[in-house]
């Protein structure tokens, strides 16, 4: 049985991910701030399948500690890792010149140091194996500024470099390292937007594009995925 590691898996792009990989026959480890959120959608997973390990584990990724326990954590319960996908981050909005205080230094360690590492705690198992996927959730915010982007749209940036320096890094060891850049999907952020869900991507989408990228051939790998709803970004 195939293992992956996905955190912030509780709802949104996270949850679609984990619901993709089990019902293809995946058993994961996977981490949420919420233990109440992480039991309740574990117990739902587990009836609808009931032959995965399904390993959960609460977590503030923004702490570096807990960050690296979870990345142990995973492996001790899987063994073998073939994809891990840093999906975890927050999104706030803001201007560079009077966000609060800290605010960028928070947005750094759940953005960019959490997948830094936990992909640091998966990798010598996947270099011993010769083999995994890593999928690092950037945005559309990683390929330009915008209006209101402050310190969330630096992260992002930070993060695709990080991607690209790991795939780099990673390619003679054949493991894939592949960026994703989604724009608006439909999430619990944006219910309060008042736009239609049409409007957006789903999570779904995002979800389905990992699947495809994951399932080419062993000489090849996707290092950019960018989607945006049919009408563009909001």
């Amino acid at each position: 049985m195939p293992n992956a590691i996905i955190t912030g898996a509780t709802q949104g792009i996270g949850k679609a991910i984990c619901e993709k990989f089990l019902s293809q026959g995946f058993s994961l480890a996977v981490c949420a701030r919420t233990s109440t959120d992480l039991d309740l959608i574990k117990q739902e997973w587990q009836i609808k399948y009931p032959s995965a390990v399904i390993a959960v584990y609460t977590a503030d990724l923004a702490n570096k500690e807990q960050a690296i326990a979870f990345g142990k954590f995973a492996i001790e319960q899987l063994t073998t890792v073939d994809i891990l996908v840093n999906n975890a981050g927050s999104f706030f909005p803001g201007n560079l010149a009077d966000e609060p205080e800290g605010h960028l230094e928070h947005l750094m360690e759940v953005n960019v140091y959490s997948a830094y590492h936990i992909t640091r705690a998966v990798l010598p198992i996947m270099k011993i194996a010769g083999a995994g996927h890593i999928f690092n959730m950037c945005s559309v915010a990683s390929l330009h500024a915008y209006p209101n982007g402050g310190a969330y749209s630096i992260t992002k940036y930070a993060l695709l470099g990080f991607s690209d320096n790991l795939r780099l890094e990673l390619m003679n060891d054949n493991i894939r390292v592949t960026a994703i850049s989604p724009g608006a999907t439909y999430s619990r952020s944006w219910q309060a937007s008042g736009l239609p869900a049409e409007r957006f991507m789903q999570p779904s989408d995002i979800a389905d594009m990992i699947w495809a990228a994951y399932n080419l051939s062993a000489s090849a790998v996707v290092e950019h995925i960018v989607m945006r709803p049919m009408l563009g970004d909001l």
